[in-house]
């Protein structure tokens, strides 16, 4: 769990991170809190102490974050709203497990409350810890992964990854919070590396051993003499208690104003209790806040609501039936153009046009179910796929065609393409869309064969067509567009290489293309 929490950091740049805050700290926060309150409300009902019912129901409150991220990944929904809300909450829950131990040493008979200076040590040392990693991660990984990286022997840059995993997770532990959140933020902070796609690739194999073992220890903790002891309460209570948490996820999914169908995906995904109750419960029984009976039916209950949680995701269509399903069976049997354009939408569209009309070859891939639909009804053949993914790519042609465009209107999922196009597929010329002129600076240095900025050129004919209405001659507004054009390529260039100094990349200087920006000598005449 460790190592996928780290490959899930990968993916998250910090910006990314930080523009999730409302979802973790607010839609987190509040799942967490009502689950626990709704939950804990049945074992006070049967006579069990305040403290111990508030423990079970937080306990019961939290998702198993293995599960549904694999889950989430299988299906390709990780970006889907659904999937975005999913994680926000299963993060606030990763954070929230040290707290909550902490919670259950308080309540122990007989334990002491800490004093201010415990307290504010122990919030020291987690504080740096977390500056520690930023501090490594920021100046220190990709250097080191620069140097490993000319040695040319993938064992040591397999080592390597691992050992990075390993030492953050350790380092957190030291600090008192858990190894899963040390390995998600040396993820993060390796997010924005050159080397992500080839660290990423490198524990990839790792990942899915560790996870199956994983899944095999929670299925060794079941203690089945207490199952056949109490298999009346196991069987009514693993099916109450996921309705119940499932219903109240949904409230707070609603009250957070997200769509009923995002609503019901989120608390369908996370109607499961997690592994993270198995620490959480075992430490109350040590500590004789928990009885040990009932922690050893509670580690059974949780074991089964994870066995039943991927039968719980069949009820969407009983529970969404108005909706079209969101995904579509990425189909590659009639791929392989010699052009492959990812995203489908008002650039991709008119991207394709002039190149079907010239009868060249062409694959078009789309991660937006309802516009595959829709070109579809239109007649024309739009695959759906995550132009992010490594392996759909391959599907799609991508290692044999002649040029990629990249058509995305995301500019973070844009450069995470360009990175993985150049790497993986270096024998095409890639085209892209960018956002601004900031994300045009940002690629310069990635091998792009050309860019357009989303209103450059708009604007540049606007100007042409000002210039004509004030009665402007036509040669002269061609020579003042194209100067303008050049001038601005230049300093486009100027700009790049100014960032890359700054960013002490002086590597990547020489990268950026000498002329970024000089496509054409002369445009169309402006219609009068």
């Amino acid at each position: 769990m460790v190592l996928f929490l780290f490959v899930i950091g990968l993916e998250l740049k910090p910006s990314n991170l930080w523009d999730m805050r409302r979802g973790i700290f607010g839609l987190g926060l509040a799942q967490v809190l009502v689950c626990g309150v709704v939950l804990a409300a049945a074992p006070l009902a049967f006579g069990l102490s305040w403290q111990a019912s508030l423990v079970i129901g937080l306990g019961l409150a939290l998702s198993s974050t293995a599960q549904v991220m694999q889950t989430l990944d299988e299906s390709g929904e990780r970006l889907a709203p659904h999937g975005r809300a999913a994680f926000a909450i299963l993060l606030f829950q990763d954070l929230a497990i040290v707290p909550l131990l902490l919670l259950v040493q308080l309540m122990a008979p007989g334990s002491a409350e800490p004093s201010l200076v415990e307290s504010l040590t122990n919030a020291g040392i987690a504080i740096a810890a977390i500056l520690l990693l930023i501090i490594v991660g920021r100046y220190l990984l990709d250097p080191m992964f620069s140097l490993l990286a000319k040695t040319r022997l993938p064992e040591i840059m397999t080592a390597s990854a691992l050992g990075v995993v390993i030492a953050a997770a350790l380092i957190m532990d030291i600090a008192g919070m858990s190894y899963a959140m040390g390995a998600f933020l040396a993820g993060v902070l390796l997010a924005e590396s050159s080397y992500r796609h080839e660290i990423e690739a490198n524990i990839e194999p790792f990942r899915g051993l560790f996870l199956g073992l994983f899944f095999m220890a929670v299925g060794i903790s079941l203690d089945l003499r207490v199952v056949a002891d109490n298999w009346l309460i196991v069987l009514i209570a693993v099916p109450a208690l996921m309705a119940l948490k499932g219903v109240t996820i949904y409230a707070v999914a609603r009250a957070g104003k997200l769509t009923h169908p995002t609503s019901v995906k989120t608390s369908l995904a996370l109607a499961q209790h997690g592994e993270f109750g198995f620490v959480l419960f075992s430490s109350a029984a040590s500590l004789a806040v928990l009885p040990l009976e009932t922690a050893s039916i509670l580690i059974a209950i949780i074991t089964f609501s994870m066995a039943l949680s991927p039968m719980v995701e069949r009820l969407r269509p009983l529970l969404i039936r108005s909706e079209a399903p969101d995904t579509i069976d990425e189909d590659f049997s009639d791929a392989g153009g010699s052009v492959l354009i990812i995203g489908f939408g008002r650039v991709g569209q008119i991207v394709a046009q002039p190149l079907l009309a010239t009868g060249v070859s062409v694959t078009i891939i789309d991660n937006d179910a309802e516009r595959v639909r829709e070109a579809r009804r239109f007649g024309s053949r739009v695959h759906f796929g995550d132009g992010t993914r490594r392996d759909v790519l391959r599907a799609a042609g991508a290692a044999s065609a002649d040029l990629i465009a990249i058509c995305s209107n995301c500019h973070t999922q844009t450069s995470a393409m360009i990175r993985l196009i150049r790497h993986e597929f270096p024998q095409a010329r890639l085209i892209a869309r960018t956002y601004d002129r900031i994300h045009a600076i940002q690629v310069a240095d990635l091998g792009l064969h050309a860019e357009v900025r989303e209103t450059f050129e708009s604007a540049i004919l606007l100007g042409g067509h000002a210039l004509a209405a004030l009665g402007q001659p036509q040669e002269r507004i061609d020579e003042l567009l194209l100067d303008l054009r050049q001038r601005d390529a230049e300093r486009l260039r100027e700009q790049a290489r100014i960032a890359a100094a700054a960013a002490g990349r002086e590597d990547a200087i020489n990268k950026i293309r000498p002329e970024p920006l000089r496509r054409a000598a002369k445009r169309p005449a402006i219609p009068e």
